[in-house]
Order: structure tokens, then sequence, then C-alpha cells
């Protein structure tokens, strides 16, 4: 008893040691048992990469106490912003009631923007957001400070500001809303720390400037985009600054050189902050995790080297792919999804047939490698396709929405075919066993839980339209004869099938935005897989000719004529029956 109490202590030790992830000792011990397997032949010696989350990161992201400091350092940040421009010069109410009514105003707006966010905002979206309202105060304190110092005329200050600064940032990464948002509380902020004299004309500067530039980046998908939201927003600056009397009409040359300065550094400006904005995003959105449509776009480009080799090595799953990606596009647009997301992503979705190729039915030839493999072997290999697309992903530095895509497109769906197989085989077996030509004891048992994807089951809207859009696709392919009716009744069976299995049940997918998905399936398939016009052979063309000179109709006049003279056949029928009944 002694000696059993010792080892379990000693083994509780082991395990605590084991789960303690901060002591390196247990990563080298994985690796030389790694190492004795490699060397006896049951393992490769590799481990299969993972996208692991980091939990501290994780952890302060969603963290309370820190989206409270955050919002807690903005207050205090565009306070002092305000203090310093309060005794730089003066103004028309004292420097500490315009401190409190920044306190006032920048508590309302972040109460406003946790309760419009349900109050489950990520604190990597709260910093993004306040921190460029932030720098866009502080560009205003500056320049406030230096245009005020170097010349008497308010003008050059009013029409040097970044209006656009912060409105462009967040429209861009993060929505129109939050550009929304921006507008309103740069504009609010701002007007402490503008010169008092023009405060009024600050505040209409600031917020038509702000709306223009949210209303012009509605679809950014290229980085000219916003070079050109920029030069608007500069010639907004210029006509308001017009109406405003900040730019005035020569009389001489002296003014005339002052209008050509307030011209181009009204739209200057504008456009210098387009171009530093354009610079920025891709460091922007690899530091907060956000992806763009510029970079989706960019991620689209066919010749990424996992593509060239899929296209080369899997070439049925290659056009799969294509396919998928052309009808998740569709249905994307349809239901407001991200619909260039989902075609980057229906690209990569299933990489991972790449290790494998042949085993999966669309780049088999005449030989199937399944026919020598037990129904559990198969669905091992089947299902080991999306680990190694994941695998490959990581290890190629893929976006990480493209590895959770990966990873849910099959949700934990089973793999019928082989299941069924499976079970069939375990029939055939029992009935042997009843026979007594086989001992029950060895027959396999068929356990559903080895013929079921990992999952987990798709999480964004997305990622759900790709996965309906991966089974129609394959589906559409046992249809011989497609028609209108056929094409309609699969996309709706397997988009009920999936509904039923509860696979769409976490995506975000409304039953109103299915029914949207389920019609642009349809219409896609339906004009992919349209019929084409027999055209006649050399030979057939040599016999029509014979027949028009023998004053005959041709084979490709018959087949036109045919169903017209049965038309017109079918109309007389009815004709003569209507005649017929009204004289009884």
């Amino acid at each position: 008893m002694r000696w059993r109490g010792r080892a379990e202590a000693v083994k509780g030790r082991l395990t605590s040691y084991r789960t303690d992830k901060r002591r390196k000792p247990v990563g080298v011990i994985d690796l030389l048992k790694r190492r004795q397997l490699a060397q006896k032949g049951m393992s490769s010696g590799k481990k299969r990469r993972t996208q692991g989350e980091r939990a501290v990161v994780g952890s302060i992201d969603r963290s309370l106490f820190f989206r409270i400091f955050l919002y807690l350092l903005f207050v205090i940040s565009s306070s002092l912003f305000v203090y310093a421009a309060g005794n730089a010069e003066a103004r028309l109410i004292p420097t500490e009631t315009a401190v409190f009514v920044n306190v006032l105003m920048a508590s309302g707006l972040i109460a406003l923007f946790d309760m419009q966010h349900l109050h489950r905002v990520r604190n990597g979206r709260v910093a993004l957001v306040f921190g460029s309202i932030l720098l866009h105060l502080a560009l205003i304190y500056f320049i406030s400070m230096m245009v005020g110092g170097m010349t008497q005329d308010s003008s050059y200050v009013l029409l040097l500001m970044p209006y656009a600064f912060a409105p462009l940032v967040n429209s861009v990464l993060l929505g129109r809303l939050s550009g929304m948002f921006t507008t309103y509380v740069v504009t609010m902020l701002g007007s402490l720390l503008a010169p008092s004299v023009v405060g009024m004309q600050y505040m209409v500067l600031s917020l038509i400037t702000g709306l223009a530039v949210v209303i012009l980046t509605k679809r950014v998908r290229r980085r000219g985009a916003l070079l050109r939201a920029g030069f608007y927003a500069g010639l907004v600056v210029l006509l308001v600054g017009v109406s405003f009397e900040l730019i005035l009409l020569p009389e001489d040359a002296g003014l005339f050189q002052a209008m050509v300065k307030k011209m181009l550094g009204a739209v200057g400006v504008s456009l210098l902050i387009a171009m530093v904005v354009s610079g920025i995003l891709p460091a922007l959105e690899s530091f907060f995790g956000i992806t763009t449509d510029i970079s989706w776009l960019e991620m689209s480009d066919l010749n990424h080297k996992l593509l060239r080799q899929m296209q080369l090595e899997a070439p049925g799953t290659f056009h799969h792919s294509l396919i998928v990606a052309s009808l998740a596009e569709a249905a994307a647009e349809e239901v407001g999804a991200n619909a260039t997301m989902c075609r980057v992503c229906s690209y990569f979705h299933d990489i991972g047939k790449m290790k494998k190729p042949t085993y999966f039915i669309e780049n088999q030839g005449e030989e199937n490698p399944h026919d020598a493999l037990t129904p559990s072997m198969s669905a091992l290999v089947i299902i080991a396709h999306v680990k190694d697309g994941v695998d490959l992903a990581i290890k190629h530095k893929l976006n990480p929405m493209i590895v959770d895509v990966i990873r849910e497109h099959h949700g934990d769906s089973l793999v019928y075919y082989f299941y069924h197989k499976a079970r069939e085989a375990r029939r055939e077996a029992e009935k042997k066993a009843g026979k007594g030509l086989e001992n029950v004891e060895d027959l396999p048992d068929v356990n559903e839980e080895n013929f079921r994807y990992a999952g987990p089951r798709p999480r964004t809207p997305e990622s759900g339209i790709i996965s309906l859009a991966d089974c129609v696709e394959s589906a559409s392919r046992t249809l011989t004869k497609p028609t209108p009716a056929k094409i309609g009744a699969l996309v709706d069976d397997i988009v009920s099938k999936r509904i039923a299995e509860g696979q769409m049940d976490d995506c975000g997918l409304t039953l109103k935005d299915l029914k949207k998905i389920r019609e642009s399936f349809a219409k896609t398939l339906r004009s992919m897989l349209h019929s084409r016009i027999d055209y006649p052979r050399e030979e057939d063309r040599k016999t029509d000719a014979e027949l028009r000179m023998a004053g005959r109709p041709s084979s490709l006049q018959r087949k036109v004529e045919t169903p017209l003279e049965k038309r017109k056949s079918g109309k007389q029928t009815v004709k003569q029956t209507v005649k017929s009944a009204k004289s009884a």
C-alpha cells in the first residue's frame, strides 16, 4: 500500500508536469518519443502543424478590464490634448471647462460605442477605432499649433486639417458604420482642439468631409479607390471652404498666390492622407488581424504556388474548386456576405487532396485505389484531407480565415458511402457467421464516429456558403441529363439535408438566406450544365448536300420540322376536340 501510494503521487506529479505548458522539457520529451518511434519505423518523426491560438493574446483581446483600460487611456489622452490646446491660446471658455466637456463627451461616445456592439466588442477593434481617433486628434492639435504659429490667417488652419484620416482608416478596415461613428467623434472632440474662432466652420468641414469619405469607400477593391476617395474629399474641403469664404477670389497678384496655396493645400492634404493610409493598410491588417477586400482580391491570383501545384497534381480537384468558387461567390452576393472572401477560400478549401489525389474520384483514372482498402481505411483517407489541408495552409502561411474554412467546410458530417459500405460488409459477415463460416468475435465493429469528419461545423456565413457549394457541385456531377427541374430538386434536397443534420446551426445564415442561396445555386448550375447543339459530322453534311440537290429535306431540317409538325397536329387535335364538345 505504501509503495502504491508513492507510485500514485509520482504519477500525479508527472501528469501535472506534462500538462504545464510553461515548462520547456515537455517539448523535448515529445521530440525524443517521436524520434524513437521513427527509428522503429512506427512514425515519420514529423508533427502535424496546428493553428494554435496564443492563449495570452486571446485572453487580452476578450478581457473586460483591458477594454476599460483602453477607454480610460483614450479619455485621459484626449483631455491632455484639450488642456494643452487651452493653455496655448486664449479660448472662449476656460481650459478646465473645456477639459470637463471633453470628458463628458468622450464618456458618452464610449458608452454609445459599447452598447452598439452589445458589450461584446473585441479589444483589438477598440484599440483600432479609438487609437486612430486619438492619432487624428493629435494631428489636429499639432497642425493648429504649427500653422497657427506661422500665420495669423485661421483659414489656413482649417484647410490643412486631416479631416479624412480616421474616417478613412476605420471605414476601409471595419466598415461604414465604424467610419460614421469615427466621423462624429472627431467632429465633436476636434472642435475643442481647433481655434475657437473657427470652431463652427471646423465642425461643418469635418462632418461633411468624413461623410463623403465613408460614402466613397463603400466597396474598396483597389488601392486606387483610396486615392480617388482622398481626391474627392479634398474637393469637398475646397468647395465648403469657398462657401465659407475661406478661399477668396483674387484682386491682385498677392491674393491670387494665396488662393492657389489654399486650393493646393486643401486637395493636397487629403491626397497625402489617402496615400499614407494606402501604405500603412497592410501593416494595420496584419497587426489587428483584419482582411480587407483589397487583400482578398490580391490573394485571388491563381498563380499561387499551391494552386499551380494543385493544377498539375490534382487537376480534377482544381476544376472542382473553380466551380465551387463561382457558386459560392454568386450566392454570397445574394445574401450580402463577403463574395471575394468566398471565392478565395473556395480556391484553397480542398488543397489537402494533393497529398493523395488519386483517392478522390475527380482525379481517378481507370483504377480505383479504394478497391484494395477496407471501408474504414478508405474513410480515414478521405477524412484526412481536411487535416492535410490545414497543415499545408499553415505551412504556406495562408490567411487564418482560409484555414478556418478548410477545417469547417465538411463540418462533422458523415462519409455516407463508406459508412454504408462498411455496414453492408458487416451484414454479409454476420450472415456467414450465422452459417458457421466465420467467428462472430472476429467481425469488425462499425462505429459511426469513425466515419465522421472532426469538425467544427461552419461558424461564419461565408464558411456555410462554401460548405453548401462544395456538396452541391459534387452532387451535380451525378446528373446524367440535367434539366432545370432535376437541378432544382437536387439543390433543395442537399440544402435541406444539411439543415436537418444541424450543419448550418452555427454559421448565422437565416432560412431566408438559405432560400436565396438555393435559388442562386440552381441558377448558376443551370448556366453551367446547359446542353449544346449537336453539329452534323462531315458524312452527314455530304448526305444533306445530296438530299438538297435531289429536292428532299435534309436531316437538320427534319429535326427542326418534326417538333413543329407535332405541335401543329397537337393544336389541331385540341381544336377538333373543342369543336366536337361545342357541337355536342
